[in-house]
C-alpha cells in the first residue's frame, strides 16, 4: 500500500498492510518565512517518512495580518507567546475585516505550502493546520475577556466569529490551490474546563461546521480536540476523517472513542511522559498496546498533540519503526 491507500483504508475500517503513523512539530523562527518553514517541514518528513505531513505553523499565522504580535521565547512545545491583546475594547471586534490570504503572514504560509507540496515525495499527503474561530478569538483578546464578551455581549461576538470564519474559509481556499489533502482543524476550547456545553453549541459549533463543510470534499480532514475534559460527545457528528485527542491523558480511551466516532482515531502515545521523557522501549510498549486495543483498525498511531521540539530523535524514530514490527 502507498500512504494514501493505507490512510484511506484506515479511515474506512478496512484491512491495512500496517498501521499508519504520523507526528508533527512546530518549527520556531523558521515558521515566520515560507522558505525556511518549508525547508524545516520537509527535513522533518525526510527523517521519519510519516504517512502524512501535518503542516504546523505558529498559531498566530492567521492573526498577524490583523495586527496580533507574538514572540519566540523558547517554549519547549515550539509555540510563540502573544504580546498585548489585539482586542482591547469591545468595539475593536468590529475592526476585523476579511483580508487577502495571499498577502502578509497568511501569504507566507500559502507559499510555504506550495514549496512543501513541490518538495515532498510523490504521493505523500499533506494537510494544513487551521484553528477554530473560538481558538482564534481567544488569542485575539485573552481567555478571561473572551468569556466576558461571550456572556455579556453575545451579538457582538457572533458577528466577530462570522468574520473570523469567513477569513478562515478564504485562507483554506488559497491553501487548496497548493494541493493539500485536507486540514487539521484544531479545537482548543471544546473543553468543560473552558465553556458550558450550551455555550459551545451556540458560540462555536455553527462556525466549526461552516469551516468543515467548506472542506467536506477533501479526503483527509483531521479533527483535533485539545486539552483535558473535552466535549467529545458534542463533536462526534462533525464531518472529518480522523479524530485526534489526548487519549492517554483524558477520556475517552482510543477503544472507547472508536465506539463513538465513525471513522479513524489518531493517538496512542503520551505526549510528555512517553514521547519526551520515555525511552524507545516505552514507546514500543505504548504503541503496541494502542494497536492491540484497537485491533489495528481505524487507527493512525501518533500522539495527542504536537511533538515538543525537545523530543529525542530516537523516540520519534521508535514511533516510526514500531509500526513496521506489527506486520
Amino acid at each position: 500500500m502507498n500512504k494514501q491507500e493505507r490512510l484511506m483504508a484506515a479511515i474506512s475500517g478496512s484491512e491495512v498492510d500496517r498501521v499508519p503513523v504520523s507526528a508533527w512539530r512546530h518549527q520556531p523562527i523558521d515558521d515566520q518565512s515560507s522558505d525556511a518553514f518549508a525547508a524545516a517541514t520537509l527535513a522533518f518528513q525526510r527523517d521519519f517518512d510519516f504517512d502524512f505531513v501535518k503542516v504546523t505553523p505558529a498559531s498566530s499565522y492567521c492573526l498577524t495580518d490583523w495586527g496580533a504580535t507574538t514572540y519566540w521565547k523558547g517554549n519547549p512545545h515550539g509555540t510563540r507567546d502573544y504580546g498585548k491583546a489585539l482586542v482591547q475594547r469591545l468595539d475593536d471586534w468590529s475592526k476585523l475585516k476579511v483580508l487577502d490570504p495571499h498577502a502578509g503572514q497568511m501569504g507566507e504560509i500559502v507559499r510555504g505550502l506550495e514549496l512543501i507540496g513541490q518538495g515532498l515525495e510523490e504521493g505523500t499527503p499533506f494537510i494544513q493546520t487551521v484553528f477554530s474561530p473560538m481558538t482564534q478569538a481567544r488569542n485575539l483578546v485573552g481567555a478571561e475577556e473572551l468569556l466576558l464578551h461571550i456572556r455579556l455581549h453575545p451579538d457582538v461576538i457572533k458577528d466577530a466569529f462570522q468574520i473570523i470564519t469567513d477569513q478562515t474559509i478564504n485562507f483554506i481556499e488559497a491553501a487548496r490551490e497548493t494541493g493539500i489533502s485536507g486540514i487539521f482543524y484544531a479545537l482548543q476550547w471544546a473543553s468543560h474546563l473552558d465553556l458550558s456545553e450550551s455555550e459551545y453549541r451556540e458560540f462555536a459549533r455553527p462556525y466549526d461546521l461552516q469551516i468543515l463543510q467548506a472542506v467536506d470534499d477533501l479526503w483527509l480532514n483531521v479533527l483535533h480536540l485539545h486539552g483535558n475534559h473535552v466535549m467529545f460527545s458534542l463533536i462526534v457528528d462533525y464531518p472529518a476523517s480522523v479524530l485526534n485527542w489526548h487519549d492517554r491523558e483524558t477520556k475517552p480511551s482510543l477503544s472507547e472513542g472508536l465506539q463513538l466516532w465513525p471513522n479513524a482515531v489518531c493517538g496512542g502515545i503520551r505526549q510528555e511522559e512517553t514521547l519526551v521523557q520515555g525511552t524507545p522501549k516505552e514507546i514500543f510498549a505504548e504503541g503496541l498496546d494502542a494497536i492491540k486495543s484497537t485491533n489495528g483498525r481505524r487507527l493512525v498511531l501518533g500522539t495527542g498533540c504536537v511533538a515538543p521540539i525537545v523530543t529525542p530523535y530516537g523516540n520519534l524514530r521508535a514511533l516510526r519503526e514500531l509500526v513496521e514490527l506489527d506486520q
